[in-house]
């Protein structure tokens, strides 16, 4: 198995596949399109790969980083999602963007995937809410640990209607404890000043 490339960057397609030559051979990978910035043509290339092998076909992914390369295994292990659409999420969504969303239970993140829609990002978030390790995120990222209490108030304020962009920018002010109650009244007052 392949699990890095080294080497100089040939050329890359918009499509996101970039040739990076090792030892004289001409490696064809796929990266997220977000990696294509720092892949410059003639420029070093270190990427840690993903080899997927089919009946027909062996393809190479690259990663900038570990971490992305370990998401794109644990989304792929996923039911339904291939290669094509674990690389599609992944020039969507940083690895840690989507265990935010997980975290915030916010699937309509998901839907900004092209060819996601809204049944397929539920059934989607279900699953890697099982297989992503959500409580990996640093603990200094905004909104990266969400007690009890802030989830309850993130559930209820979904129930009233409002939009999960919304609520995710509501908890972000809300303090990390304190009874429910007085963390929903702060919650709705915030939202309401934000909507005059």
């Amino acid at each position: 198995m392949i699990g890095s490339v080294r080497g100089t960057v040939l050329e890359w397609s918009p499509s996101g596949e970039v040739v990076v030559e090792v030892g004289g051979v001409g490696y064809r990978v796929l990266v997220p399109l977000g990696a294509l910035t720092a892949l410059d043509p003639g420029g070093p290339a270190f990427l840690f790969t993903h080899l997927h092998v089919r009946d027909d076909a062996m393809v190479l992914y690259g990663f900038p980083s570990r971490e992305e390369r370990d998401t794109f295994e644990v989304l792929i292990g996923a039911n339904g999602v291939g290669p094509k659409l674990g690389l599609a999420i992944l020039s969507v969504h940083s690895p840690s963007a989507l265990r935010r969303a997980l975290l915030d239970a916010d699937a309509d993140t998901l839907t900004l995937v092209p060819g996601v829609g809204k049944r397929t990002a539920a059934r989607l978030f279900i699953e890697l809410q099982a297989r992503l390790d959500v409580p990996a995120l640093g603990a200094d990222e905004p909104g990266a640990t969400v007690p009890a209490p802030r989830a309850e108030v993130r559930e209820a304020l979904a129930g009233l209607g409002y939009a999960p962009d919304e609520v995710r920018e509501v908890l972000i002010h809300l303090p990390d404890d304190g009874a429910v109650e007085e963390l929903l009244r702060e919650a709705l007052r915030l939202l309401s000043a934000a909507r005059t």
